[in-house]
C-alpha cells in the first residue's frame, strides 16, 4: 500500500454496521492467510509480489510476522520502492477490517512531530478491501475509523492519493471530510502518464 489509493468501493451501500478494526492477532491470522491464498493483495500497487511476500514472511515465522504490527515501531524491514531501492520505516499503525473474518486492511504512517511525509510516500492512510467484501462500505467505515488514531498520534491533517478516474475512492475520501488539493504525476510509482489525486482531511 505505497500510495494511499483506495480500493473500489460502493459508498451508498450504507453503514458498515458489522465490520470494525482490530489489532491484527494470531486469532485472526488464518482468515488474513486465506485471504492471500484467494488472491487478495495488502497492496494496490505491485500487488502479486507483495502478497507473495507477505505469504513467505508468514510462512518463515508467524510471530515474527505478528511482531511487525507494534504501533509505532520503525524496526521491522525497510521499505523497497518501486525503483529497488529500500528506505526506513516510517512509524506506522494497522489495523484489520473484520465482521467475523478478514475482510481488509488499513494503515497509518506519519512522521514524528510534522504532518509532512518523505517525498517517496503518497499519503499518510493506506487500504485494501478483499474482492469479496467490496461494496458494502467497508472502505468508508475503516477510513473514518482511523481518523481518531491519526489524531492521536498528533496528527493534525492527513493527505491521501488516489487515480483520478478511480470515481468510488474519491466519493470515499469526500465522504470523510476530504478535500481535493492538486492533481499531480505519480512519480512515486514511476508512472508518469498517471495522474493522482492529492487530497487533505483536517483532523
Amino acid at each position: 500500500m505505497s500510495r494511499a489509493a483506495v480500493d473500489p468501493d460502493d459508498c451508498n451501500a450504507g453503514p458498515a454496521e458489522r465490520m470494525h478494526l482490530v489489532h491484527p492477532s494470531a486469532a485472526m491470522l488464518p482468515s488474513f492467510i486465506d485471504a492471500l491464498e484467494k488472491g487478495w493483495s495488502p497492496r494496490n500497487v505491485d500487488s502479486e509480489r507483495a502478497r507473495l511476500a507477505t505469504l513467505a514472511r508468514i510462512e518463515a515465522g508467524r510471530e515474527a510476522f505478528l511482531a511487525e504490527f507494534v504501533d509505532g515501531a520503525t524496526d521491522g524491514p525497510p521499505i523497497e520502492l518501486p525503483d529497488g531501492r529500500t528506505v526506513p520505516r516510517l512509524p506506522d499503525l494497522v489495523r484489520w477490517m473484520w465482521d467475523g473474518e478478514f475482510c481488509g486492511v488499513i494503515n497509518l504512517r506519519w512522521q514524528e512531530g510534522t504532518d509532512a511525509l518523505p517525498p517517496h510516500t503518497l499519503g499518510h492512510v493506506g487500504y485494501a478491501v478483499v474482492p469479496w467484501k467490496r461494496g458494502r462500505g467497508y472502505a468508508s467505515a475503516a477510513l473514518r475509523g482511523i481518523l481518531p488514531l491519526a489524531r492521536s498520534v498528533g496528527l493534525r491533517r492527513i493527505e491521501l492519493t488516489t487515480t483520478a478516474d478511480n470515481v468510488a475512492s474519491i466519493r470515499t475520501i469526500l465522504n470523510a471530510g476530504g478535500r481535493h488539493v492538486r492533481d499531480m504525476t505519480d512519480v512515486v510509482h514511476h508512472a508518469p502518464d498517471e495522474i493522482v489525486g492529492l487530497y487533505e482531511i483536517e483532523l
